[in-house]
């Protein structure tokens, strides 16, 4: 696996998404227990990577939406040392999620790190699979990219503005990725942009902007699949190295040794 090169002129983030906890510490999404799978890969970002400077939880940080999800997750990724931030995806709980996050930054949409702006769009819909990009948050989008003009930007989002090869898939991406692809051409200094929700790899280029998709923290969704399956790679996560001359290096590392048999008659995703 590439590993990110050694440059003070650049900052390096890590991606953890669709961590899918539970109140209980034991609790398990198609055979795996996902607090024990988080855990695994916070390890192993330890191991690679020496001086993070921020993590960013792409969505579907729960599977049950509680209060106490939230705050393991909290807890589990304060074991890294670097600034935080957190956007809901469909099966978050927006109001339990500001609740775990109360008393801190967790939540504010816009960080500056770097010479990088990295904005973070909530594209959940409560009580809905898909996603959708209101209008509040394409203003917020607008609104970012106007006001850092001299920056490099990166744009994360839960769900998946394009097609990623799998069926099953595409009818519960964003439902108007036009309109965030509409704003997004007006700025040319934007250089990627970063989502969740697909379980798996993806690494493309639309124009100049680099399309990036990541495994999860625990289960991982079959690459290529017509119907939903779940693949046997193992949980994982994105670094990014962010040039403050707008380079963008990345990769995903994931868990060695970790295997666990799907349990598609158990607590389904």
């Amino acid at each position: 696996m590439p590993r990110p090169s050694d440059n003070s002129s650049s900052v390096l983030m890590v991606q953890l998404s669709d961590s899918h906890l539970f109140a209980s510490a034991d609790g398990t999404l198609l055979g795996m227990k996902t607090r024990d799978s988080l855990q695994k890969v916070i390890e192993q970002v330890l191991a690679e990577q020496p001086q993070v400077d921020l993590v960013v939880a792409s969505g579907d940080v729960s599977q049950d939406g509680s209060v106490e999800s939230y705050e393991a997750f909290r807890q589990l990724s304060g074991q890294i040392e670097a600034e935080k931030r957190w956007f809901p995806g469909n099966h978050d709980e927006s109001l339990e999620m500001q609740q775990a996050a109360q008393d801190s930054d967790l939540l504010d949409p816009i960080i500056d790190v770097g010479n990088w702006r990295v904005t973070l769009l909530d594209s959940s819909v409560p009580g809905s699979v898909p996603g959708l990009l209101r209008d509040g948050q394409l203003q917020l989008l607008a609104q970012s990219l106007r006001a850092a003009p001299e920056r490099h930007h990166l744009i994360c989002l839960h769900h998946n503005p394009v097609p990623i090869g799998c069926a099953w898939m595409d009818p519960i991406g964003l439902r108007n990725p036009d309109a965030l692809f509409a704003v997004l051409e007006g700025f040319p200094q934007v250089r990627a942009v970063l989502w969740g929700h697909v379980h798996q790899e993806y690494d493309q280029l639309r124009g100049a902007i680099r399309l990036l998709a990541s495994p999860s923290t625990c289960i991982q969704f079959a690459p290529g699949s017509t119907d939903f399956k779940v693949d046997t790679a193992a949980p994982g996560y994105r670094w990014l190295r962010l040039h403050d001359d707008g380079r963008l290096e990345t990769g995903v590392s994931r868990v060695v040794g970790m295997h666990f048999e799907v349990d598609y008659g158990g607590d389904g995703y």
